[in-house]
C-alpha cells in the first residue's frame, strides 16, 4: 500500500511541473478509435443496468474506472505526462467539480423537503402537480422536482385502479421537460453555462417550445386521466387516508433553492479580473464564489434538516454516488472525442459533422434537434449536448447569436429527448424505482418507448416544423 502511494505522488511531481508548458493536441490527427473508451462507458450505462443489474449496482464505479484508464493510460503515453495532465486537470475543474457540486447542492436541498398529508387523486388535481412540478423543475433540478413531488403524486393516487400512466406522464413533463429553461434545470444546460452560454439564453429561446410541449402533455394526460378516472368507477378504499393537513416538513430548505439560484446567477452576471491560473486552467473568483458558497449550503441543509425528513424522503447518498462516479469517467473519457469534433469536415468526425450541415456549409437546426435527442434517448444527454455543441463549433457567442436555431435545437434536443426511454435522463429510473417500491405496475422498457413513440415523437415532429425547419 505504502509503495502504491508513493508511486503516485512521485507521478504527480513527474506530471505538474511541466503542465504550464504543454501544447494542446491536434484532433484531427486522432483516430477514430480514441472515442471507443466514451463510447464503451456510455452502452454500458444504458445496457448494464438492464442486463446484469447486479453486477452494475455493485460495480458501476469499477467499469468507470476501467473505460477511464483505458482511455488515460495510451493517451499519455501518446502524448506526453504535460499534455494528459492538462486535459485531466482541466476537464476536473473547469467542468466536472462545479457540475457535481450543484447536482450535490440541489439534491441535498431537495432531499431535505418533504410534503406530508394525502391528497385525494383526480384528473385536474394529478395535472396540477404536474404543472407545478414542471415549474419547479426549472429551478431545483429535474432530479430535484422528481424526488420531491412523486412521492405526493403516487399517495394522492394510490387507491386508483389505473396509475402507471400518471407516472409516465410525470417522467415526460417534470423529470424531462420542466428543466428546459435554466442552467439549474437539467444538466446539459449547465453544462452550456459552463461552457459561457448566458443564464437566460434558454428561457429566452425555447420558451415556446417549452410552452407547447408541457401544455400538449398536460392536455393529452388531462383527457386519458379523465377516461380512466371514469372507467374505474366506485375507488377503492384511500389505503393512506389524510391523518394531518397539508404542509411542508423541512420548508427552509426552499430558502436554501432561492440561494443555490442566486450563486448560479451571481457567477453568471459578475465579472471580475481574478483569474486564478491552475496547471493552464483559468478559473475565475465568480466561479469559485459559487462553488464555495453551494458547499455551504450543501452542509447547512444536513447540518438543520430533520433526520425523521430524510427518513420520510428515503433520502440516502446512493444516486449521487453512482452519478459522481459516471460523470468523472464520462468527463475524462470525452477528452478525445470533442477535440475530434473541433476538427470539423477534417476530423475523423467528419461524417457526423457533416450529417448535421446543410449543402451551402451551415448547421441544419433539424438534424441536430434529431441528432442530439436520439443519442439522448439512449446514452446520458449531458455529454450528448457537450458532442453536438463542440460538433456546432464549441464558440458560445457565436452560438447563441450566429447559430442561435442550431444551439436551440441542441438544447432542446438533449432536453425533451430525454423522455424517449428510461435511460434518457437518470430521474427516469429513479421515478420508475420509486413507483414500483409503492406497488405501481410500470410499463416495461420498450412498453414505455411505445408510449413515448405514440405520445412524444409526434410532438416533436410537429415541434420540428414550425420551429427548426
Amino acid at each position: 500500500m505504502k509503495i502504491s502511494r508513493w508511486a503516485a505522488v512521485a507521478a504527480l511531481f513527474w506530471i505538474w511541473p511541466g503542465l504550464a508548458f504543454a501544447v494542446d493536441f491536434d484532433g484531427s490527427q486522432l483516430s477514430p478509435l480514441w472515442g471507443v473508451p466514451f463510447a464503451g462507458l456510455l452502452l454500458c450505462i444504458a445496457l448494464m443496468p438492464l442486463l446484469v443489474p447486479f453486477f452494475w449496482h455493485h460495480h458501476f464505479g469499477k467499469v468507470a474506472a476501467a473505460w477511464t484508464l483505458a482511455f488515460f493510460v495510451p493517451f499519455a503515453v501518446m502524448f506526453g505526462p504535460s499534455v494528459a495532465g492538462i486535459s485531466l486537470v482541466h476537464a476536473l475543474v473547469a467542468e466536472y467539480i462545479p457540475f457535481i457540486i450543484l447536482l450535490t447542492a440541489l439534491f441535498t436541498v431537495a432531499g431535505g423537503i418533504f410534503i406530508r398529508g394525502n391528497l385525494h387523486g383526480s384528473p385536474a388535481l394529478n395535472a396540477g402537480l404536474l404543472l407545478i412540478g414542471a415549474v419547479l423543475a426549472s429551478f431545483m433540478g429535474t432530479t430535484g422536482a422528481s424526488m420531491l413531488m412523486i412521492r405526493p403524486l403516487i399517495r394522492a393516487n394510490d387507491n386508483r385502479k389505473h396509475s402507471a400512466h400518471i407516472v409516465v406522464f410525470f417522467i415526460f413533463i417534470v423529470s424531462n421537460a420542466g428543466g428546459s429553461l435554466t442552467p439549474l434545470g437539467d444538466p446539459p444546460l449547465f453544462l452550456g453555462f459552463l461552457k459561457g452560454v448566458d443564464f437566460f439564453w434558454t428561457l429566452k429561446h425555447i420558451f415556446p417550445e417549452t410552452l407547447f410541449l408541457i401544455g400538449s402533455l398536460l392536455v393529452i394526460f388531462y383527457l386519458l386521466d379523465s377516461w380512466y378516472y371514469r372507467r374505474e368507477g366506485v375507488m377503492p378504499v384511500d389505503p393512506t387516508p389524510d391523518t394531518q393537513r397539508l404542509g411542508f416538513d423541512g420548508a427552509f430548505n426552499f430558502g436554501l433553492l432561492a440561494g443555490i439560484a442566486g450563486l448560479v446567477l451571481l457567477s453568471g452576471f459578475w465579472k471580475s479580473p481574478v483569474v486564478f491560473d491552475i496547471y493552464g486552467t483559468e478559473v475565475g473568483l465568480p466561479g469559485l464564489v459559487r462553488d464555495a458558497g453551494l458547499i455551504a449550503i450543501t452542509l447547512l441543509s444536513l447540518k438543520l434538516t430533520a433526520d425523521k425528513v430524510h427518513e420520510d424522503n428515503q433520502f440516502s447518498w446512493g444516486p449521487m454516488a453512482e452519478v459522481a462516479k459516471l460523470f468523472a469517467g464520462i468527463f475524462l473519457t470525452i477528452i478525445p472525442v470533442i477535440a475530434m469534433l473541433k476538427a470539423g469536415t477534417s476530423g475523423p468526425f467528419g461524417a457526423v459533422v457533416s450529417m448535421v450541415t446543410r449543402p451551402d456549409g451551415q448547421p441544419d437546426p433539424a438534424m441536430y434537434f434529431w441528432a442530439t435527442g436520439a443519442l439522448s434517448s439512449f446514452l446520458d444527454n449531458a455529454p450528448t449536448y457537450l458532442v453536438f455543441f463542440n460538433t456546432a463549433g464549441g464558440d458560445p457567442q457565436v452560438l447563441m447569436s450566429t447559430l442561435a436555431p442550431t444551439l436551440a435545437a441542441i438544447s432542446a434536443g438533449a432536453v425533451f429527448m430525454g423522455a424517449n426511454t428510461y435511460i434518457g435522463n437518470a430521474p427516469n429510473l429513479m421515478v420508475k424505482a420509486i413507483a414500483e417500491d409503492r406497488g405501481v405496475k410500470m410499463p416495461s422498457f420498450f412498453g414505455y418507448m411505445a408510449w413515448s413513440g405514440a405520445v412524444l415523437i409526434p410532438l416533436f415532429v410537429v415541434m420540428t416544423f414550425i420551429w427548426f425547419k
